[in-house]
Parts: structure tokens; C-alpha cells; sequence
């Protein structure tokens, strides 16, 4: 199953934290690590899902995937 990054905007709220985090878990989605620097987790998301995967006004989704120096 793919590994997504959602992350909060700076000045979202608490609530809206929570809110993506219910709305992912209700979609069979496991988060797999919450970030303590920035509002956000990784989400663990199951294949026929992944259309649930979206950006809006409060959140950013991108894929995770490994980042290297040269």
C-alpha cells in the first residue's frame, strides 16, 4: 500500500488536524507516523482508495518516497 504525506497549512487549526485524520482512518487509511514539527502524518492507504487522497484549502498531499543528496 502506498505511503502518503499530509500536511497542514501553518495556520489551520486543531481541529482540521483531526478532521483529516478521522476522514482518512474512515476511509480504511492507517496513519503510520504523526509529525511533531508541523501539523501533518503519514498515511498508509490501501490501492482502491487512494482516489480519496486530495489537497484543499487546509491540507497538502503528496506521495512519499525516498529523498537523496548528491
Amino acid at each position: 500500500m502506498p505511503l502518503f504525506n499530509v500536511t497542514l497549512k501553518e495556520n489551520a487549526s486543531q481541529d482540521k488536524l483531526e478532521e483529516a485524520k478521522k476522514t482518512y482512518k474512515d476511509n480504511g487509511c492507517e496513519i503510520k507516523h504523526e509529525f511533531t514539527l508541523i501539523k501533518g502524518f503519514t498515511v498508509e492507504v490501501p490501492d482502491d482508495k487512494v482516489g480519496v487522497m486530495s489537497t484543499n484549502d487546509h491540507i497538502h498531499v503528496e506521495q512519499d518516497a525516498e529523498v537523496r543528496t548528491q
